[in-house]
Order: structure tokens, then sequence, then C-alpha cells
């Protein structure tokens, strides 16, 4: 009986390395979307050019375009802003989520570092994002000319991630 007591703490730590050894072989950034494969959930928001102006989902059915989450308190979303510009110069339609942000702060980023978005959607208190399953900023999501969400990106969109992850799904 004392022998056995001796490989309880062998079998806890083949446990535990266990579930270390799984946890490392996780990337951290693939972060699976309930929405794939589904549409753009409804919604009705404004515009952030023009808060007058009321954007849906369905105004961007017809081609194919990238759904990027970004705001102004995201210091990442400022880093992969100059791809989002270098994207949108080669004919990428890009449709901005503004999240959980403020009007006039987004508009004088926009203003000083360029706009690469063909839209951009007021999402302030966040439902939208909610809707989408967005975890935080930025996220980029694929969605078809039919509206269909094909793909999730969470984290900044660089030249590595476009040419090895997105561009082969939205050239699709």
């Amino acid at each position: 009986m004392n022998r056995i007591k001796l490989f309880i703490p062998l079998v806890i730590f083949v446990v535990l390395a266990t579930f270390l050894w799984r946890g490392l072989s996780i990337d951290p950034g693939h972060l699976p979307s309930a929405l794939i494969d589904k549409p753009v959930p409804d919604f009705k928001l404004p515009n952030l050019q023009d808060l007058e102006q009321q954007l849906s989902n369905e105004d961007f059915i017809g081609e194919p375009y990238l759904l990027n989450v970004w705001a102004t308190w995201c210091p990442s979303c400022r880093v992969e802003h100059p791809f989002l510009l270098k994207l949108a110069e080669q004919g990428v339609k890009i449709v901005g989520l503004n999240y959980k942000d403020e009007n006039e702060p987004a508009r004088q980023l926009l203003e000083t570092f360029a706009d690469p978005y063909h839209a951009n959607v007021v999402d302030s208190d966040g439902r939208l994002g909610l809707d989408l399953g967005v975890y935080g900023a930025p996220e980029t999501f694929i969605v078809d000319a039919e509206g269909i969400i094909r793909y999730k990106h969470v984290g900044v969109v660089d030249e590595r991630v476009w040419r090895s992850k997105l561009a082969p799904i939205y050239n699709q």
C-alpha cells in the first residue's frame, strides 16, 4: 500500500504534463466562430461619416468584402491600418465596424491617417460585435458576395496573414 502512494505524485505529474502539452499546441490566434458559413447578422446602424445615414447588412451584398472590427482605443488597429490602406488601393473592399468607440475621434483618425474603408458602421454599444462573436479589436471577417461569413481572423492583418490565410479565401 505504501508503494502505491509513491506513484501518486508521478501520476499527477503525467496528467498535468499532458494538459500543459495540449495547451501549448493550441494556436491562440485561432478562435473558432459559430458564424462561419452563416449570413452576417441583420443590423441597421449609423454610417460613421454621416450619422443620419443607416447602413445594413443588405447594403454590402453583391461582392465579397472584409469586415474589419476596429477602434481608436485599439493600438493593434493602428498597426494594421497601413496594410489595410494598401489592400484598399489594390481594390479589396473593406467595410469597417467601428466597435465601442466614440464617433469624433474615429473620424479624426481616418482623416489623419487616411480611410481604407468602403463604409464604416458605428457599433457604439457593441451589439453587432456581440452578434458576430467579437472578442475585441482588431478582428476581420471575410464575407462573400451573398453576405455569408467564410472566415474569421483575430488579430492584426498584415502581409503574411493576407497572403497565407485571407487572400486564398477572399479570392475564391
